[in-house]
């Protein structure tokens, strides 16, 4: 029997068609879909029973998308809701991934990237039921072994860095790839600050982070994401966006590692001489945890294949990182930090094999 047999999803949209097509589509991959034409509808069915995952339109009469996706998380935060959108209601799907949308999907849709994010969600929602089992067991294994506190603590926090891992592919994986690179951006960015003697408190975070540095380009669209080939200035001007966008996801949090996060997501393009982007900043103007990732992200975008390129050597990925290759400049790291890496650099070879796609 096919798994995702046993996986229930809402489907949600005024429009027949599109809501039609959608249930059929899911069907066909062994989902259980149960088709609403309005948020009162949706409610009522979230009153008999439970759901995997919600996707639903976020236009609507009556009620919008994301009326239903809060009140949907007022009863139950752990329903991952996924959200359709046309383009031009992009500053209202980014208002609703900070009030804990899961994903949204751009209309018109491609199936393939409706089912995998769909897969992701529940892949989510899974993860989160497991976390709840695990507390509930953990509070009565506490009560009877005391002395094992330490291990289920570091078995929790290693549970909640691997659900910002998987929240994190959403925004950096567009299409059916794995979320590789972005394990190793946190792993290259907490062993460079290791290297660096920055705190431990420092080097945990941005570890953790350091993987968040893309996660503004779940607003950016497929065909510039996607495009197999250099964009257009016009397209990169759109795709450059990705950082400040990131940054408006992630400000205003109390949370200290939020606070990292949004620093990278703004910062990981900023150069050393004040030639990157969005704000043009210059020297240590840029914040350490952003200098640190876009020397990781730099070395990862050099070993890694792309649709206008191959992938490159460890030993050719280092020497265009300390001597240039025209688009990339020795100048445009920190020159501690850059030296640092070069004393290390195996360490950045060891972290790829390990995380290879």
């Amino acid at each position: 029997m096919n798994i995702e047999a046993q996986i229930s999803t809402l489907v949600v949209d005024d429009d027949g068609y599109v809501l039609n097509s959608i249930s059929m589509l899911l069907r066909d991959y062994g989902y259980l879909a149960t088709a609403c034409n309005n948020a009162a509808e949706a409610l009522a069915e979230l009153q008999k029973k439970q759901f995997d995952v919600v996707l639903t339109d976020i236009q609507m009469p009556g009620m919008s998308g994301i009326e239903l996706l809060e009140k949907i998380h007022s009863g139950n935060r752990d329903i991952p809701v996924i959200l359709m959108t046309g383009y031009i209601e992009m500053d209202a799907a980014i208002e609703a991934v900070k009030k804990g949308a899961f994903d949204f999907i751009l209309k018109p849709y491609n199936p393939d990237y409706l089912v995998n994010s769909l897969k992701r969600a529940v892949n989510y929602h899974r993860l989160i039921e497991m976390e709840k089992n695990y507390k509930h067991r953990l509070e009565e294994e506490v009560r009877k072994r005391t002395m094992e506190l330490a291990e289920a603590l570091s078995m929790v926090k290693s549970m909640n860095m691997e659900v910002v891992h998987r929240l994190t592919v959403v925004s950096e994986y567009r299409d059916t790839d794995t979320g590789a690179h972005i394990k190793r951006i946190g792993a290259y960015s907490g062993r460079l600050a290791e290297a660096l003697d920055m705190d431990q408190d420092f080097t945990e975070a941005i570890t953790l982070t350091g993987s968040m540095h893309d996660i503004g380009k779940i607003a950016i669209p497929d065909n510039i994401l996607l495009k197999p080939g250099p964009l257009t200035r016009e397209e990169f001007a759109v795709m450059k966006t990705h950082t400040s966008i990131g940054r408006e996801m992630l400000a205003d949090s109390p949370h200290p590692r939020l606070k990292m996060a949004a620093n990278i997501a703004l910062a990981h393009h900023e150069k050393w001489d004040g030639s990157g982007y969005p704000q043009g900043l210059k020297g240590e103007g840029i914040p350490a945890e952003g200098r640190i990732t876009m020397i990781a992200d730099t070395y990862d975008a050099l070993r890694s294949k792309r649709p206008y390129k191959l992938p490159f050597s460890h030993e050719e990925a280092c020497r265009i990182i300390t001597e240039g290759d025209g688009r990339t400049k020795p100048e445009h790291f920190d020159q501690k930090m850059l030296k640092v890496f070069i004393e290390m650099a195996p360490v950045f070879d060891e972290v790829f094999e390990t995380y290879r796609d």
